[in-house]
């Protein structure tokens, strides 16, 4: 079996955990597609799937080929639609992460419009809190929060969001409203780490860095966590602006410290640098692009 049916075949068993799947998928038989991996894994000398009677898993040395095996399956489609003189539509399957609350607010409906509009065109949407390699772990485009680190990948900046404290009105009628940053060492708070993983808070006050310690009752990792236990009155959190918006809007969390707030943190849509974008991500960032801006000047 010739190499490129080989790297499908793993991409496929090691997307879908079965080989069965992969086979059914790609319209081979399994022992087909066992044959393919075997062959692929005995050419680099390296065992890239963990085989058991219940499981198939992906070797550590299998997690870093996989990336760059899509990639090659990635850039052959896009070489063959070129070559068929449909180099300019847009088909194929675009991978796409971003945070989960700012995903499923807000790139999700647009998603769903972009889908809509381009019907040869799939998106595979990955929502999670963590940093994500776009590389290694293949996927075509990003939504990121924040300073860039990724100074490999090509960013478009479509707004800002910013940092709000808030807490319930049962909470602060108890335990009183903080006036100032330094007033949180008195009050119970809420930690969510999930996008910087620190446990300082930080400050701006006349263009003056103030920047808390924080001794948090509740650790969470999720946004929508620390809004329900802030909701329920344990104590003050601190999240991003969009994530609170509606229970901000409903009067179930009352902001603070205003007056303090940091500054915004940049938004940006980033691809992986170094080729000529495929057709379909550059008619996802051609439509996206504008909408989410549009949504974050609100």
């Amino acid at each position: 079996m010739d190499r490129i049916e080989s790297l499908t075949a793993f991409v496929k068993v090691a997307e879908h955990t079965s080989f069965a799947e992969a086979a059914r998928r790609l319209n081979r038989s399994p022992a087909a597609v066992t044959r393919a991996v075997a062959e692929l894994e005995e050419r680099l000398g390296v065992r890239l799937l963990n085989r058991t009677t219940r499981a198939v898993t992906v070797t550590e040395a299998g997690q870093h080929f996989l990336a760059g095996a899509k990639r090659v399956l990635t850039d052959l489609e896009d070489i063959e639609q070129a070559a068929a003189g449909q180099g300019h539509v847009a088909v194929g399957e675009l991978r796409l992460t971003a945070p989960i609350v700012f995903g499923r607010l807000h790139v999700l409906p647009v998603v769903a419009e972009f889908l809509q509009n381009f019907p040869s065109v799939s998106v595979r949407l990955f929502l999670t809190d963590r940093p994500t390699d776009l590389v290694e772990e293949g996927f075509d485009v990003a939504l990121r929060i924040g300073v860039l680190s990724d100074l490999s990948a090509i960013a478009t900046r479509i707004g800002t969001v910013r940092r709000t404290v808030v807490a319930a009105p049962s909470y602060l009628a108890s335990r009183g409203t903080p006036k100032r940053p330094d007033d949180l060492a008195a009050h119970d708070l809420v930690a969510f780490v999930g996008l910087s993983g620190s446990l300082r808070w930080p400050f701006r006050h006349q263009s003056q860095e103030i920047m808390v310690a924080i001794t948090p009752r509740l650790i969470v990792n999720t946004a929508e966590a620390a809004i329900d236990a802030a909701k329920s009155g344990l104590g003050v959190t601190r999240v991003l602006s969009y994530q609170a918006r509606a229970s901000l809007a409903d009067g179930t969390l009352i902001s603070l410290l205003q007056d303090f707030e940091d500054e915004d943190l940049p938004v940006h849509l980033l691809y992986p640098g170094g080729r000529h974008p495929p057709p379909k991500l550059r008619a996802f960032l051609d439509f996206t692009v504008p909408r989410l801006r549009a949504v974050l000047q609100h």
